[in-house]
C-alpha cells in the first residue's frame, strides 16, 4: 500500500499547510485588535502542529495492535475526563459551555480524546466479538450502553455536535462490523425524537434550525453567521478577492478562523480555491478508504474505518454548514480550522492510519 499511503499523506500535508496559511489570513486582523499581535493564533496553531506531529510520530512508531490491549483503559480515562470537566472549578466555562480543561495557556477538550477512545474500544470489541455481533445482548447492548453513557456526558457540557458525532461513529462501526440492520434502524428511530427534544429544550438550538431555513429573515440576529458566510462566498465569486483581502473577516463573520474558515477560503480563493479544498479532502478520504479495504487485521480494519468515518463526517458537516446546506453546528474543518485539541487528535488519527497501512505492507 505504499502508493496509497503516499497519496494519502501528501493530501494531508497539503491540507495542513493550507490550514496554517488560512488561519493567519483569517485571524490576523482580529488577533491584532484583540490580542495585540496579528500572529497570535498562527503562533499557537504552529505550537499545536508541533505537539500533534510529535504525537503522530509516537503512534506511528509503536505497533498499533498493542493499543488493543489498552482499549478499556483508554475508554475509562475518557469517562473520567468527561466527568471531571463537568465539575465546577475543574472544567473551564467558555461561551456558556463547560468543555475544557485549562492548563496555563493550553485548553484541552476531553471530548476530542473521547472520540478516539470510543473508536479504539469499538474496534477492539468488534474484532473480538465478530461471531456475536448480531446478538442483542452480547453484540449490541454493550456498545449501545457505552455509547449512550458517553453521549450523555458530552451533551451535558453542552456539546450536541460531538454528541451526535460519537453516536454516528459508533453506529457506523457497528454497521460495518455486520451488525443487525433492524437494531441499527431502531437506534436511528430513537435518535430522531431524542435529538428533536434536545433541540426544542435549548432555545439557541431552535433558533439555529429556524435561521437555517431562511437566514435572511433574521440576518442581524439568529441568521447573522450563516448570512455573513453566504456573503463571503458570493463576494469571492469564481476567482476570489485574493489571499488576505477578505472583508468578512473584518469582524463581520464570527468564528472566521475556526468553524467558518471554509467561508473565508471561498471569499479569498473563490470557487476554484474552495473546489480545490474539496478535491483534496476527496483524495484524502478515498485513499483512507483504500487503506481500510486493504487491511486484513480485524482490529486494524475497524480502527481505520472508525477514524475515516470520524474525519469524513467532520469535513461534510463543516463544509455543509458553511455553504448553508446544514444547520449551524460547531464542528471544525479537520487540519484547517484553528483548534488545539481537535488538530492534535486528528493528527494522531492520521498517524494511526499510516501505521495500519505500513503494518499491512510488512506482512503484519
Amino acid at each position: 500500500m505504499r502508493d496509497i499511503r503516499g497519496i494519502f499523506f501528501a493530501s494531508y500535508v497539503m491540507l495542513v499547510c493550507l490550514g496554517a496559511v488560512m488561519i493567519y489570513s483569517s485571524s490576523g486582523v482580529y488577533a491584532l485588535e484583540v490580542m495585540g499581535n496579528s500572529a497570535y493564533f498562527l503562533i499557537r496553531h504552529l505550537m499545536f502542529l508541533v505537539i500533534g506531529a510529535v504525537m503522530m510520530w509516537w503512534v506511528m512508531a509503536i505497533d498499533y495492535r498493542d493499543i488493543q490491549k489498552y482499549a478499556k483503559w483508554c475508554l475509562t480515562a475518557a469517562f473520567i475526563m468527561l466527568v471531571l470537566v463537568l465539575v465546577p472549578h475543574i472544567g473551564k466555562i467558555s461561551s456558556g459551555a463547560r468543555r475544557w480543561f485549562s492548563v496555563g495557556p493550553i485548553n484541552f477538550q476531553p471530548s476530542e480524546y473521547a472520540k478516539i477512545a470510543m473508536i479504539i474500544y469499538c474496534a477492539d470489541f468488534f474484532a473480538r466479538k465478530r461471531a456475536l455481533i448480531r446478538s442483542v445482548n452480547l453484540g449490541f447492548m454493550p456498545v449501545a450502553l457505552v455509547m449512550g453513557a458517553m453521549c450523555l456526558l458530552i451533551v451535558k457540557q453542552p456539546d450536541l455536535g460531538n454528541t451526535v458525532l460519537v453516536a454516528v461513529i459508533t453506529m457506523s462501526m457497528y454497521f460495518v462490523a455486520g451488525g443487525h440492520k433492524v437494531l441499527f434502524g431502531l437506534i436511528a428511530a430513537i435518535a430522531v425524537p431524542v435529538l428533536t427534544l434536545l433541540i426544542i429544550a435549548a432555545p439557541y438550538r431552535m433558533r439555529r434550525i429556524v435561521s437555517f431555513m431562511n437566514p435572511w429573515d433574521d440576518a442581524r440576529g439568529a441568521g447573522f453567521q450563516l448570512s455573513q458566510s453566504q456573503i463571503a462566498f458570493a463576494s469571492g465569486g469564481f476567482w476570489g478577492v485574493g489571499l488576505g483581502k477578505s472583508v468578512q473577516k473584518l469582524f463581520y463573520l464570527p468564528a472566521a478562523h475556526t468553524d467558518f474558515i471554509f467561508s473565508i477560503i471561498g471569499e479569498e480563493l473563490g470557487f476554484l480555491g474552495a473546489l480545490a479544498v474539496v478535491f483534496l479532502f476527496g483524495v484524502f478520504i478515498w485513499q483512507g478508504t483504500r487503506i481500510i479495504r486493504n487491511t486484513a487485521d480485524p482490529f486494524g480494519y475497524f480502527l481505520a474505518a472508525g477514524i475515516m468515518v470520524m474525519l469524513s463526517i467532520q469535513v461534510v458537516v463543516n463544509i455543509g454548514v458553511s455553504i448553508g446546506a446544514l444547520p449551524t453546528k460547531g464542528l471544525p474543518l479537520p487540519f484547517i480550522s484553528y483548534g488545539g485539541s481537535a488538530l492534535i487528535f486528528n493528527m494522531m488519527a492520521v498517524g494511526l492510519l499510516l501505521n495500519i497501512s505500513r503494518t499491512q505492507d510488512i506482512g503484519g
